[in-house]
């Protein structure tokens, strides 16, 4: 996410989900904009980027357990394994427990032509 000043972000892709969803805390709406930290590694606690971005919207959400909640959503470029990067839209919500701080939904991979391979159990697995 070279907007946000993110070079690498642990992502899992995932099919299932419809939607992107990023790890952030210190979520604050202020107007058309969002700020936020973000928190690209989980095996890097101590490196946080504070990111600032445009509102896109501000919708509710309803995860995978079931639990809804009102999420801000930005657009922002996403680069995914040396593919070009596209504008996609994100939402922010605090993921503290997730292996993963960037859940690419399938809204978001149906721009890049990728054939997933659900087998595969590393992250960047494309083909």
């Amino acid at each position: 996410m070279p907007e946000l000043g993110a070079a690498a972000v642990a992502a899992k892709l995932d099919t299932g989900a419809r939607g992107t969803a990023l790890h952030a805390t210190e979520i604050t709406v202020q107007g058309d904009r969002v700020r936020f930290t973000l928190h690209p590694l989980p095996e890097t606690p101590d490196g946080v980027l504070r990111c600032e971005a445009a509102l896109a919207d501000r919708r509710g959400v309803t995860s995978s357990n079931g639990v809804s909640e009102a999420r801000p959503f930005i657009r922002t470029a996403l680069s995914l394994a040396g593919l070009p990067a596209r504008e996609v839209e994100i939402s922010l919500t605090a993921r503290p427990l997730m292996r993963f701080r960037l859940l690419v939904g399938r809204e978001a991979l149906a721009g890049w032509n990728v054939l997933i391979d659900p087998g595969a159990t590393s992250a960047g697995v494309l083909r």
